[in-house]
């Protein structure tokens, strides 16, 4: 076990040096029950592999060659089998009733994240939820409501909250680098089609049946994850209305039929799915948000955030920044780059220091140590139910603004009026 990086999310940063001594005997362990464990649950298992003082002693999966699979890298990794679950999909109703469980970590198809997630906190456990944490706005009622009547938190696993770039950004904005905040873009652009919604053959995953039913912006939450902060959203504003357009589905039909020919079923199919969907989010307090959901067409992966103040932009596409007073010519870009090593957060300094790596550049690790040091502290996870809410809701937003022929649509106050009197709370201790 690496001592710094078991002292620093044992601890906080704040308090590393005050606990250097503790041994590692009296840190408790946190004790997981994980469902799914299919590509994403698997990558996350490895993650909490590096954790120290983890133990996972359950699994769920209806799928028998995932579980042994994970199954036997646990053993392998730790020592322990955990005990598997499989006898249908409510199954992991069984599992959550153990008392040897602290947490759930949920990784499964869209559909079951709110229900799991529920189960969890009606057994006492924290729930670690997977992207999107909800599908419909009555999903997001039921997190929001269970939470507040159980008092068990309950965290959406947004990594691109805790990316290095981005809690960087964060700082600045604290610091009034960028002024008052005023708008920001943010996009989740990723094709795909060939190997998330569809597999190489060209056959339907699970995924592929939302882009026949559904006309949304699919997978709001990566774009949204730094936003939430950056703009102090449930902090003193929040989201007042939602328009959404979408164009024509093309994208998916043209791939078809490019690579399988055009007699290929899919070549013909009819999806609801548009290619782009462009969300306007206005807030309480008069900022916007524009949000690209850019999925199905041929691109590189990018997320072009850009935030814009009363004294200058930070633009994640360029990797540069633009600060009245600040900035060495007049208007002009100038390197991200600095800054980023002059604001670096302090998780992220402390990690550097320890050697920590993992999946997603070390964003998915330090996301998960956070979430477990909420759960062994019996504190609020860094994500709460009101963000996690919130952000999932762009889905049934969207769809419900496009079905209208992109009218403006009222977003829910899930904090039920705290957002007004709540103080910022993400990512202070940097």
């Amino acid at each position: 076990m690496d001592i710094r990086r078991r002292e620093f999310f044992s601890t906080g940063t704040s308090a590393v040096l005050a606990t250097a001594a503790s041994p590692a005997a009296t840190v408790r362990p946190v004790r997981f029950g994980v469902v799914g464990a299919g590509n994403r649950g698997t990558a996350l298992i490895r993650t909490l592999l590096h954790i120290p003082n983890i133990e996972v002693r359950a699994l769920c999966d209806i799928e028998e060659k995932n579980l042994v699979r994970a199954q036997n890298l646990l053993e392998k990794a730790a020592g322990r089998r955990p005990e598997g679950y499989q006898r249908g999909p409510d199954d992991y109703r069984r599992m959550m009733t153990r008392e040897d469980l602290d947490a759930v970590l949920i990784a499964t198809p869209w559909h079951w994240h709110t229900p799991m997630a529920v189960e969890a906190m009606k057994c006492g456990k924290y729930a670690a939820v997977e992207v999107p944490a909800a599908i419909t706005l009555e999903q997001c009622w039921d997190l929001v409501n269970t939470c507040q009547q159980t008092k068990v938190p309950c965290m959406m696993l947004e990594n691109w909250s805790f990316r290095r770039d981005n809690l960087a950004v964060l700082r600045m904005i604290r610091e009034g680098l960028l002024g008052e905040i005023v708008h920001c873009h943010c996009a989740h652009s990723h094709n795909c089609i060939d190997h998330w919604f569809f597999d190489a053959d060209g056959n339907d995953r699970w995924g592929a049946e939302y882009l026949v039913k559904r006309n949304a912006d699919q997978y709001p939450t990566h774009s949204l994850g730094p936003v939430i902060s950056w703009m102090d959203i449930h902090c003193g504003d929040a989201f007042a209305w939602v328009t959404s357009t979408a164009t024509e589905s093309r994208a998916i039909n043209a791939y078809f039929a490019r690579k399988f020919g055009p007699e290929h079923p899919n070549a013909r199919r009819k999806f609801a799915q548009g290619d782009i969907v462009t969300s306007v989010v206005r807030t309480h307090r008069g900022k916007t948000i524009v949000i690209n959901y850019d999925m199905q067409l041929p691109r590189p992966y990018d997320n072009r955030w850009m935030v814009q103040g009363t004294l200058g932009l930070y633009d994640e596409d360029k990797a540069a920044v633009y600060l009245t007073g600040r900035s060495l010519k007049y208007q002009q870009w100038e390197s991200f780059d600095p800054y980023q090593r002059r604001y670096e957060h302090g998780w992220w300094k402390a990690m550097r220091e320890a050697g920590s790596a993992a999946e997603h550049g070390g964003t998915d690790y330090l996301e998960l140590s956070l979430f477990v040091e909420a759960v062994r502290g019996k504190t609020q996870t860094p994500i709460d139910v009101y963000d996690s809410a919130i952000m999932s809701a762009m889905i049934p937003l969207s769809e419900e603004s496009i079905r209208r022929s992109s009218a403006p649509i009222a977003c829910p106050d899930f904090t039920r009026g705290q957002w007004r009197e709540k103080k910022p709370s993400f990512a202070l201790d940097g």
